[in-house]
C-alpha cells in the first residue's frame, strides 16, 4: 500500500517539509488577491529567468503550435505563461480554503446547458482541458452546481493525501483518473463529471491526431464513455479576464456525438479546445510535454 493510503505515516520527519509547504500555502491564501497577483508575477519572473523549470518544453510547445509567431512573440507568451502558472498555484489555495464570500469576482455563462443535459438523466461529461485556471474553475462552478471530477494524485504522498481530502470537499463524486468503472457508475448515477482528454498517453484509447496541426497522442475515450453511458458531453472553459475576474463558459451539449468514428470525434474535441486556448493562450498548460512519445516516424522534439 502506498504512503498516501497510510495517513499515520505521513507525520514522519521526512514528510515535515511538505507539511511546512502546505502551511505556507495556507498562510499565503489569506493575502488579498491584488497582493497574490503581484507575488505571482514575481514568482513567474523568477521561475522563468532563474530556475527555468521546463522552459525548454514551453518554448518547444509554443513554437510547434504557433509557427507564425516571431521569437520575441514566443518569448513574451512564454513569460506570460509563467505568471499564469504562479497565479494558478494561488488559485489552488483558494479552491481549497477560501470561503465563498472571498472567492474572486466571476460570472457563469450557460449554466442552463448543464441543467438541460442533466435533465436527460444519463449524466454529463463536463468536457474541459488542462488550463492553469483548472482548480479555481472547479471551485467556482461548484458554488452553482454539484460537480464531480476525475483526479490524478501527485507523486508526493503528502500532497496526494492532502489534495484528495481537499478535493473531496468540493467534488461529488471524486473519481480516480484510471477508474473507468467508477466513472461509468457516476455518469449512470446522473452526475456531472469534469473530464479533460487533452493530455494523451499511449493506450488502446489513443491515436496520433493533430493538435494545432501537429501530430500528438490523443485520447479518443470520450466517444467510448459517451456511448457506454448515454451521457451528454457538455464543454466547459474558464478564462481569467483583464480586470482580474473570471468567466466560466458552459456550452450546449455536443450534437451528433459520439459518431462511429472515434478519431473524428477526438479531432472535433481538439479543435474546440484549440479555439478556447486561442482566447487566452498564456493560460493553457504549456509545461506539459504534449508531443512526446509519438513513436517511430516522429521526431523527439523535447
Amino acid at each position: 500500500m502506498s504512503h498516501a493510503g497510510e495517513p499515520h505515516r505521513l507525520w514522519m520527519p521526512q514528510y515535515w517539509p511538505a507539511w511546512l509547504a502546505i502551511g505556507f500555502m495556507w498562510v499565503v491564501d489569506k493575502l488579498p488577491w491584488a497582493e497574490k497577483r503581484l507575488l505571482a508575477r514575481g514568482i513567474g519572473w523568477l521561475v522563468f529567468h532563474v530556475i527555468c523549470i521546463r522552459r525548454r518544453v514551453v518554448f518547444t510547445n509554443l513554437k510547434l503550435c504557433f509557427p507564425e509567431l516571431s521569437v520575441v512573440q514566443i518569448t513574451t507568451l512564454a513569460r506570460a505563461h509563467y505568471d499564469a502558472l504562479a497565479l494558478g498555484l494561488f488559485e489552488v489555495c483558494a479552491g481549497w480554503w477560501a470561503r465563498s464570500k472571498d472567492l474572486p469576482a466571476h460570472r457563469v455563462i450557460g449554466l442552463e446547458h448543464l441543467q438541460q443535459a442533466l435533465a436527460r438523466g444519463k449524466g454529463v461529461v463536463f468536457l474541459s482541458a488542462h488550463f492553469t485556471t483548472l482548480e479555481i474553475a472547479g471551485r467556482l462552478i461548484s458554488e452553482y452546481h454539484e460537480m464531480g471530477g476525475l483526479y490524478r494524485d501527485p507523486n508526493h504522498p503528502v500532497f496526494a493525501h492532502f489534495m484528495r481530502l481537499q478535493r473531496a470537499k468540493h467534488m461529488h463524486p471524486p473519481v480516480h483518473f484510471d477508474d473507468l468503472r467508477g466513472l461509468v457508475r457516476a455518469l449512470r448515477g446522473n452526475h456531472a463529471i469534469w473530464y479533460a482528454p487533452d493530455q494523451g498517453k499511449r493506450s488502446k484509447s489513443s491515436e496520433i491526431l493533430p493538435f494545432f496541426g501537429v501530430p500528438a497522442i490523443t485520447n479518443t475515450a470520450t466517444s467510448k464513455i459517451a456511448e457506454m453511458t448515454g451521457a451528454a458531453v457538455v464543454p466547459f472553459f474558464a478564462k481569467r479576464e483583464a480586470d482580474h475576474s473570471y468567466t466560466l463558459t458552459i456550452l450546449p451539449a455536443l450534437e451528433n456525438f459520439p459518431t462511429a468514428d472515434a478519431a473524428a470525434d477526438a479531432v472535433r474535441i481538439n479543435r474546440l479546445i484549440e479555439e478556447h486556448i486561442l482566447r487566452a493562450p498564456e493560460q493553457y498548460f504549456w509545461v506539459h510535454k504534449r508531443f512526446k512519445a509519438r513513436g517511430p516516424g516522429y521526431p523527439e522534439v523535447y
